[in-house]
């Protein structure tokens, strides 16, 4: 990246005692792993808008909808101080150009899903906490994520591809906005997009094809639009093994019968769940450099992000 990938984050996940017990939820992964690659900008919004730690515990009640942030006990309504932070707060955050957002799971001003909503009977986890949605409202492209989510291989490996993209995005946005700048952008992604949904990038394609009938900033957003849609949708077995056979047909030409046999069975391998994605991408990788494939030499796909994270080695 040439410029430092910045993702907001709870405070209590980097190991800052601002729970309202006093205590931390720090997360090693994030602080030890990711934090390698990346800048964090942390936020406690129940410190920030000015609520002492330790503090009375919070739950939201009411309508789901539009819930009022109430303490268990004293019952006091801190909705509007809330609020009247994260208003506050989302305009700050746009000094720091975030590539992503990681909140912390089941806090009523932090929790991005499933949030407890407490009214009569037994409180349905339907809510999402007061910051995490003027975050998602301010920022509705921004790559959002919980921690206890990224627990999962496929959710967190899907998450922080969408944040190095974004990354990418943002350093384009930094050119002036020409189609050309837009048409290199999209054919360095093209096998990306394909991996996670080709109707995308088909879509994506004839866009950037009549870019020249378009108003630059409406043609960038709508592409953005498509774009971080598209990363959204999960890169399956299935579109990834599409996407691998694609590439091999690039080597036909130059690659010897033996090549050509190894490289079709690490595929057949990775579709039958039998070895990770990054085995036949390593061996893709390698030949791309032995017979010097300038055109994919610049997919994103082969190397979305950096290698330590380990995120396609799982099956």
């Amino acid at each position: 990246m040439s410029t430092p990938v910045s993702i907001g984050i709870s405070s209590c996940l980097l190991g800052e005692r601002v729970r309202y017990d006093g205590g931390h939820k720090h997360d090693h992964y994030l602080s030890d792993t990711l934090g390698r690659f990346c800048r964090f900008v942390p936020v406690c919004p129940e410190v920030g808008c000015g609520l002492p730690t330790p503090r009375e515990a919070m739950r939201l009640e009411g309508d789901p909808a539009a819930p009022r942030l109430v303490t268990r006990k004293s019952r006091i309504d801190l909705t509007a101080q809330m609020q009247a932070f994260c208003r506050q707060k989302v305009v700050e955050l746009e000094r720091e150009d975030l590539c992503g957002f990681i909140f912390k799971k089941g806090s009523p001003s932090s929790g991005l899903f499933r949030v407890k909503v407490y009214n009569a009977g037994m409180p349905p986890r339907v809510g999402r906490g007061l910051f995490a949605a003027a975050v998602v409202e301010h920022f509705p492209l921004l790559p959002v994520e919980e921690e206890g989510r990224l627990h999962d291989m496929a959710l967190r490996e899907n998450f922080i591809e969408r944040v190095f993209a974004y990354r990418r995005w943002q350093d384009l946005l930094r050119q002036e906005r020409k189609i050309g700048h837009l048409v290199e952008f999209h054919s360095a992604h093209k096998l990306q997009l394909m991996a996670h949904s080709p109707e995308l990038y088909r879509e994506a394609g004839k866009l950037v094809a009549h870019g020249t009938e378009m108003e630059p900033t409406a043609l960038f957003a709508r592409y953005l639009e498509l774009f971080m849609k598209a990363l959204a949708l999960p890169a399956t077995v299935k579109k990834n093994t599409n996407v691998l056979q694609h590439i091999k047909g690039y080597f036909r030409k130059v690659l010897a019968a033996e090549e050509r046999l190894g490289l079709q069975e690490f595929i057949d391998a990775y579709h039958n769940g039998l070895i990770p994605l990054v085995v036949p991408i390593t061996m893709i990788r390698h030949y791309v450099r032995k017979y010097d494939q300038h055109y994919l030499m610049q997919q994103v796909y082969l190397s979305p992000t950096p290698p330590e994270l380990m995120l396609r080695n799982h099956v």
